[in-house]
């Protein structure tokens, strides 16, 4: 097809990607009738697949009732009926909903409404927040600077705080030592945040946030045994807040509404988005405990923070929808259930593939990764762009995939992820990693291997 001049500023300058006409199910639709299975919901946004019927009617019902009302005067009902529905029950202590467009607006009134607490309790001097190495938090500069995926951040550097630090993350594939056992390595990575505490002062520091299980930076990497029990005691120990970013690890993902549910601990405040919506509208919300809110309440009254289009009706009729399917239809089961096949099969077809290290993830949260030699767990050298041709290759095939470079330190590294929507069936799982399978291997004999 000939290229067509676009004024749309596309993520490539150089071309324009074909135009999706049509979604059914686990499927999109291009406008040369091609049907691409869509196994990494875009960016692990679509968990209901696309063009749920549930959803659509829900939308279709709110746009004809009230589309907008700023909420610098009004509420609504699809906005209170979702917070009901997140928080009513106070899971893990978390009591109050922020909705906000996405995950970088809901990261930023993480960070901000930490900051605002410590103000409010009067310990102005907690300013200071640890994060995590290879770890991704958003695209806005607060969310960036938190962020710990170096490639990302390299062009705006100047421009972002330095009241973020970075720790090594619980990265066990890279960060394990030969000999070193779970347990050894979770008391190195607590004994390290312990010291950055130490060197920032304890009382500096306003909170610690990461991503329960680390997404597209790293590519679905869960924690160790432990892990966040060490480090929920920590700030405990030294009056931090925990923040956990389930921007995309969380709303079912990886088998439980949560990904903390999995951990033992809960977080003083969420950041979530993807799942919440589906895609449908964009939406993502800063949820938070009572003793955040609280606090601001009793002191100035208000959360200094605000967006135009937060709570919007339209984003939290659609978000509030696709929770209910979610709950109705059991599809947390559903996840465990399928999260557990796509890991067989995963297994089965790369477990002995020589150039994939590492298969990890939970739920249908999953990701391979790409290495030259698996001994050694080398990559392959980044001038090859190895995840972009198996990204290529993969479209091609049918397939929609999210691979990406800068694995190991935003540098060197490549992974592919996987997240399929909730509703997929088990010959999707199946056909998701055959055809994965062939865009690997047609993507290595490309480059020599």
């Amino acid at each position: 097809m000939a290229q067509r001049t676009s004024r749309v500023m596309h993520r490539s300058l150089r071309q324009t990607p074909p135009r999706a006409v049509g979604g059914e199910g686990v499927w999109l639709i291009a406008e040369d009738g091609r049907r691409v299975l869509d196994a990494s919901g875009g960016a692990a946004v679509s968990c209901l697949g696309h063009q749920h019927p549930r959803v659509i009617e829900a939308m279709k019902r709110q746009a004809s009732n009230l589309a907008y009302a700023h909420t610098g005067f009004f509420s609504s009902a699809p906005a209170e009926e979702l917070a009901e529905r997140l928080v009513g029950h106070e899971p893990g202590g978390l009591a109050y909903a922020y909705f906000v467009s996405g995950g970088s607006e809901a990261v930023e009134a993480s960070i901000k409404i930490a900051r605002q607490y410590f103000m409010e309790r009067g310990e102005p001097g907690r300013k200071r927040f640890i994060a995590r190495r290879q770890s991704y938090h958003g695209n806005t500069l607060g969310a960036l600077a938190a962020g710990g995926n170096a490639w990302r951040r390299e062009p705006y550097a100047p421009l972002l705080s330095d009241a973020f630090s970075h720790v090594t993350p619980a990265f066990a594939y890279h960060e394990q030592r030969e000999g070193e056992t779970e347990a050894d390595f979770v008391a190195r990575l607590a004994a390290e945040l312990e010291a950055e505490f130490q060197r920032l002062g304890p009382d500096t520091v306003a909170a610690f946030m990461a991503e329960p299980v680390v997404g597209a930076t790293s590519g679905c990497v869960p924690p160790p045994e432990g892990y966040f029990r060490a480090v929920r005691e920590i700030c405990n120990r030294h009056g931090a807040l925990l923040i956990l970013d389930e921007v995309m690890s969380g709303m079912g993902r990886t088998g439980t509404l949560h990904a903390w549910e999995q951990e033992g601990i809960a977080p003083d405040i969420q950041a979530i988005a993807k799942g919440l919506g589906g895609g449908y509208q964009p939406i993502g919300a800063m949820l938070a405990s009572s003793r955040v809110v609280d606090t601001i309440r009793d002191g100035s009254g208000a959360f200094q923070h605000g967006h135009t289009y937060m709570g919007h009706p339209m984003a939290c009729a659609a978000a509030l929808e696709v929770q209910k399917i979610v709950s109705e239809e059991r599809l947390l089961d559903r996840v465990r259930e399928l999260g557990r096949r796509l890991e067989r099969r995963l297994t089965e077809r790369f477990g002995n593939h020589r150039h994939v290290g590492d298969i990890r993830g939970r739920g249908l949260f999953h990701a391979i990764e790409l290495v030259a030699d698996r001994a050694t767990r080398s990559p392959f050298d980044p001038a090859l762009k190895l995840h972009a041709r198996i990204k290529a290759k993969a479209f091609e095939l049918g397939l929609g995939c999210y691979p990406m470079g800068g694995t190991v330190d935003g540098r060197i590294g490549d992974h592919v992820l996987l997240a399929p929507p909730y509703i997929a069936s088990e010959e999707d799982i199946d056909m998701i990693v055959d055809r994965l399978g062939q865009a690997v291997d047609e993507a290595l004999k490309n480059v020599g291997h």
